[in-house]
């Protein structure tokens, strides 16, 4: 019989200084409550306020942390630790990160003030509550009980918090390839955002781990033409070469493509329902999925989205150039497809520019670190499913998988399953029920025993 004081979970049961969900409300509550609004220019309050408070909690249990600004304000933070017994030698570093801004919130859309971190309804309110500063504080709450506790992790870890990753991370994550290069380097895994949360499936919770995300490429089309009266005949005129461009884009059904992730979250699903999984049925059972089929659907195929047009100062005057701005996002291993159909839907006369242009990533659903993950859920939750999912946003993981990590996300929640959580990111309310933050905290409290 093996000695039970040798099981990580028992001996955190008997320490009375060791619960990881002690804080993350609180911790979610003070973050939320600090505005760090990313508008994607140059104002904005920055991360800076954030950055020092992260700084502060994790000095205050021993673990001390860098600051790094890529300008006045743009605050990242990264601190190392654990390492300290025998870790395999043929594993590297894990990285750990979350970001720190968030997208803008017009209070007068809300029923609460979306920076008071409000409790209402047995939620936590405001922006940031999942993406992402939930994540952020169940991180800090397992970390900094584990360091009071002395349960550090024998592999190394980095604590990385970024700036900017709402503005495809160019302030944040990126510029820190550059000015923490040796600490990242070191990092042969990365565990990050928007995964590990459940969705219910024909009654079962099925918990999806982000294994891949889909490209960007945000992009300025302009067409530029003659200038002329608009009484007169103008058949070079710009607003309609752009108008019928962004139609032809907009408008483009895009082939469904599946990639080996979402050929693995299919196959899953399609078990439940009693069939298998083909490109035919894909979207059918991708359905099955409810509320979250909104995001899920995207990843079936590459996707072209007009957001802003541009042209023009006065009615009765032909303007020389007009513009679009889109929101281009592509799948793993079908770049080229992406870039050749959207040269045609263009055409000759539409330039293209790139606001960013950010590569797709997949990593194989695979390893100790999957194993590590899914066991840990299982643990809390032990009739779930657990499968990986392809990501139609990004996250600061395209700038670290440049180091060559294998990058998955996983911030667990446990959720309702009337609650239609992929609504809520960006979105009007956003919130995140008080039991789904305590719940990933103790899930990622299991994951860092078995890292």
């Amino acid at each position: 019989m093996s000695d039970p004081t040798s099981d990580p979970s028992l001996q955190a049961a008997s320490d009375p200084r060791h619960d990881p969900a002690a804080e993350v409300v609180e911790l979610c509550r003070d973050l939320i409550r600090i505005d760090t609004s990313n508008y994607g220019e140059e104002e904005g309050p920055g991360e800076r306020k954030a950055a020092e408070l992260v700084a502060s909690l994790l000095d205050e249990v021993g673990i001390e942390s860098r600051l790094h600004e890529s300008e006045p304000g743009r605050t990242s933070l990264i601190a190392t630790w654990g390492g300290t017994g025998a870790a395999r030698p043929d594993q590297g570093a894990l990285l750990l990160h979350g970001h720190l801004d968030v997208v803008p919130a017009a209070a007068e859309d809300w029923q609460v003030d979306p920076f008071s971190g409000e409790i209402r309804d047995g939620y936590v309110w405001g922006r940031g509550a999942v993406d992402m500063k939930d994540f952020d504080a169940m991180l800090l709450s397992v970390v900094r009980a584990r360091a009071r506790a002395g349960r550090v992790p024998d592999r190394p870890v980095v604590l990385c918090f970024t700036a900017d990753e709402e503005a495809g991370g160019h302030k944040g994550a990126e510029h820190l390839l550059g000015v923490a290069r040796e600490e990242l380097e070191q990092c042969t895994e990365a565990v990050g955002e928007v995964g590990g949360f459940s969705t219910t499936v024909r009654g079962r919770r099925m918990y999806l781990i982000e294994a891949a995300e889909k490209g960007m490429a945000w992009m300025k089309l302009t067409a530029r033409g003659r200038a002329g009266h608009g009484s007169m005949i103008n058949r070079d005129n710009a607003v309609t070469e752009l108008a019928a461009a962004v139609a032809r884009i907009g408008a483009h059904d895009w082939p469904v493509r599946l990639t080996p992730t979402m050929k693995t979250l299919l196959a899953a699903v399609a078990e439940l329902a009693g069939t298998e999984a083909t490109p035919e049925n894909a979207e059918a059972l991708v359905e099955e999925f409810g509320g979250a089929a909104r995001m899920l659907g995207a990843v079936l195929r590459n996707t072209t989205n007009p957001t802003m047009l541009g042209a023009g100062y006065k009615v009765n005057v032909i303007p020389t150039e007009a513009s679009a701005h889109v929101d281009g996002r592509f799948l793993p291993g079908f770049e080229d497809e992406f870039f050749a159909t959207l040269a045609e839907l263009c055409g000759d006369r539409i330039d293209i520019d790139y606001v960013s242009k950010q590569q797709p990533w997949e990593t194989p659903y695979d390893g100790d670190l999957v194993d590590a993950m899914s066991r840990s859920i299982l643990a809390e939750d032990p009739d779930a499913i657990v499968a990986p999912y392809l990501m139609s946003g990004g996250t600061d993981a395209k700038h670290f998988n440049k180091l060559g990590m294998r990058s998955y996300g996983f911030a667990p929640l446990r959720l309702p399953s009337d609650l239609d959580f992929t609504a809520l990111f960006h979105g009007v309310d956003e919130r995140v029920p008080v039991d789904a933050l305590e719940f990933g905290a103790r899930v990622f409290d299991r994951f860092l025993d078995d890292i």
